[in-house]
């Protein structure tokens, strides 16, 4: 075969393929934003598959698997978008979400359920350095909850997990991270009553034996 025919046959393959994905896109983006999440997670994986790198691809499956509360592939797929752009604050907030959900599974171990709520913290933090002039303040308001659900576990762990220390520093960063909103948000009682159940959280933790 002639290396002109070679080129061209390479050239209508990767057309072809690039048109497929953009209808796979497309179509997943249009569930998505008709709320079919399982309609968009069947689109997107297709376009997925012809190119593991499409980062709007990846974003929107990553998005669509949280909404379907498939968290493990939804942290997959994130974890793939950071890879290819680690300076995505947004990928970095919606695995923290779905690690922090991880987080609270009961049935899980108590090692992977604190490697969640870790990993959690740690994506928040690392969307914050991205991002620090975030003026919805809605990755410090997650982090603040975040850390009161990490305290709460380690309070109420059993065994070696169990960590009054770690759990009053977690109690009081919650406070901190949540004060800063409040401060830039006068006026909102949502997050005033996040204080109040950190504070409660906080007094409970110096009070336990």
């Amino acid at each position: 075969m002639k290396i002109s025919v070679i080129i061209s046959f390479l050239i209508i393959s990767s057309f072809e393929n690039a048109s497929a994905q953009n209808s796979y896109v497309k179509l997943g983006q249009q569930a998505l934003m008709d709320g079919d999440f399982k309609v968009a997670v069947a689109q997107l994986e297709k376009a997925c598959l012809i190119d593991s790198t499409n980062s709007t691809a990846l974003l929107m499956l990553g998005y669509s698997y949280y909404h379907s509360e498939n968290y493990k592939k939804s942290i997959a797929a994130y974890t793939k978008e950071i890879a290819i752009n680690p300076v995505d604050a947004t990928a970095y907030y919606y695995r923290a979400r779905a690690k922090s959900y991880l987080g609270k599974d009961n049935q899980l171990s108590s090692a992977d359920r604190e490697k969640y709520l870790l990993g959690s913290i740690f994506d928040l933090t690392k969307a914050i350095s991205i991002d620090p002039d975030d003026t919805r303040n809605k990755y410090h308001q997650v982090r603040g909850i975040a850390y009161r659900e990490y305290g709460v576990f380690k309070i109420q762990a059993t065994g070696r997990a169990y960590d009054k220390a770690r759990a009053i520093n977690s109690f009081k960063a919650s406070l901190a991270d949540l004060e800063k909103v409040l401060a830039d948000n006068p006026g909102r009682s949502d997050i005033s009553a996040l204080i109040d159940l950190s504070k409660q959280r906080l007094d409970e933790a110096m009070a336990h034996k």
